[in-house]
């Protein structure tokens, strides 16, 4: 239900107005005073102020300020006489929505509030479509501080020139990462060509990456382009760069120092534009020191250097990751199936050695094998069941599930820190350290308004 504040001095028309626009199902108050006006705002949240301009001390353009300043989503209507339209334009440029000349009809007001709410509506839309945005990047899903991080780090690096070396256990989401940064530099328009160093054998590796000229082996007929000419001014991510062979790392530094190669078999010296990307899950110094890593090759690709959390470190994307693993399955196998709540409570306390692709593949086998409407704990692979751990969530009824316990969370942690801080949600949104935009979509989002205020400052003016 829209929300809908009227500043009007005269009670008559206060009275009228507040009545019409109830009787249209908007939620509305009224106060006779700019000062009411702001002081109920700093506590709650409107979706449309309906001001006069004159009004007595703190006319209809300061409340207009004041509002503005404090949610610059709400859209403003000004009432107005004839005599003060020229102060009438100067709120439009102040940010008012529109204006209305008195006297004017109830049909008048209503359309002009139906549209000025369907203004707001976007604005609405705009807040929390910037809060999507935030929960994930490209492909990549989460919102939690550590993956957060992660999102800074490609795009600050995404348009510098220099190797980077992507560090996370299997399953992290490295070559993800990899692509992300290609998405977002200057290279995106060129191809992004990916090799895994662990899975094929030295000789045919080396084949792979620099190409080969005819008769350089037994079977190599013709001229063969590798993977570094086809990522010509784009990007070639090595996957698995601790599995490289010795002898290709001798061809894969020489390549980073010089930009150049020669094929296998092959004397003419070729150059071209290339970014490595490289990725491993293994402890690259340790390598170093069993001697099977060059030292030198680890510092030339060691310059910009990215470790990804393991999921069990970022559980609080768990529910973003379920919720887009669940959806792509159901379509792709055109099934329409749910996940009980216990069943994500166990999702979300378990460890995940294997990380996002154990996630994914676990999500694809449930709905594959899942005969029912929705998934029981039954339908659990045996190693999530065996792995489910004693949950404490006493203040919690047994039937809400994970997202809801989330969301009960998240609204107690934001009507505490309102009490706290009297619902002044300049001191709110600081102690929480949120966007006061942020703060406002949540408070409406769970209903969070001072209704006692709100209540006494109505009956009051």
């Amino acid at each position: 239900m829209n929300r809908i504040l009227i500043v009007e001095d005269n009670i008559g028309m206060r009275n009228v107005l507040e009545k019409t626009l109830r009787m249209k199902g908007y939620d509305v108050f009224s106060v006779g005073t700019g000062e009411n006006a702001v002081r109920l705002f700093t506590s709650d949240i409107f979706d449309l102020v309906i001001t006069d301009l004159r009004l007595p001390k703190m006319d209809g353009l300061e409340v207009l300020k004041k509002i503005k300043k404090l949610s610059s989503t709400t859209v403003v209507i000004i009432m107005t006489a004839y005599g003060t339209i020229e102060n009438a334009i100067e709120a439009m440029k102040l940010g008012a929505y529109d204006y209305i000349l008195k006297p004017f009809s109830l049909e008048e007001i209503e359309i002009k509030v139906e549209k000025a709410l369907s203004q707001q509506r976007i604005a609405d839309e705009n807040v929390i479509l910037k809060e999507e945005i935030k929960s994930r990047l490209g492909r990549i899903i989460g919102k939690g501080q550590k993956i957060q991080k992660v999102y800074k780090f490609i795009n600050k690096v995404a348009d510098r020139p220099t190797p980077v070396l992507i560090l996370g256990e299997s399953g992290t989401g490295k070559e993800l990462v990899a692509r992300e940064i290609h998405e977002r530099s200057s290279r995106r328009d060129f191809p992004f060509v990916a090799v895994n160093c662990a899975a094929l054998a030295e000789g045919v590796l080396e084949s792979e990456l620099f190409g080969h000229e005819r008769g350089a082996f037994t079977g190599a007929h013709a001229q063969k382009k590798g993977r570094f000419e086809i990522a010509d001014k784009g990007t070639l991510f090595l996957d698995e760069i601790g599995d490289l062979p010795l002898n290709t790392q001798v061809k894969l530094l020489r390549f980073l120092q010089e930009k150049s190669f020669e094929r296998v078999g092959g004397t003419t010296t070729l150059k071209v534009d290339v970014r490595i990307i490289a990725a491993t899950n293994k402890d690259i110094k340790e390598a170093i020191k069993k001697k099977t890593f060059r030292e030198d090759l680890f510092y030339r690709l060691n310059v910009i250097t990215l470790t990804l959390p393991p999921l069990r470190e970022r559980r609080e994307d768990i529910p973003d990751l379920l919720d887009y693993f669940c959806n792509r399955y159901t379509k792709e196998l055109h099934k329409n199936i749910a996940i009980s709540p216990e069943v994500k409570d166990i999702l979300y306390s378990y460890d995940w050695p294997g990380n996002i692709r154990e996630l994914e593949n676990a999500i694809e086998r449930i709905i594959v094998l899942s005969e029912d409407k929705v998934v029981n704990i039954d339908d659990l692979p045996i190693e999530l069941r065996e792995g489910r751990p004693i949950l404490h969530s006493k203040a919690l009824p047994d039937y809400i599930g994970f997202s809801e316990r989330v969301e009960y969370f998240e609204k107690e942690i934001i009507k505490q820190a309102l009490e706290e801080c009297g619902y002044n949600q300049v001191k709110t949104s600081g102690r929480l350290k949120m966007k006061r935009g942020t703060l406002q979509y949540k408070m409406k989002k769970y209903n969070l308004y001072c209704r006692k205020f709100s209540t006494n400052l109505s009956s009051s003016a």
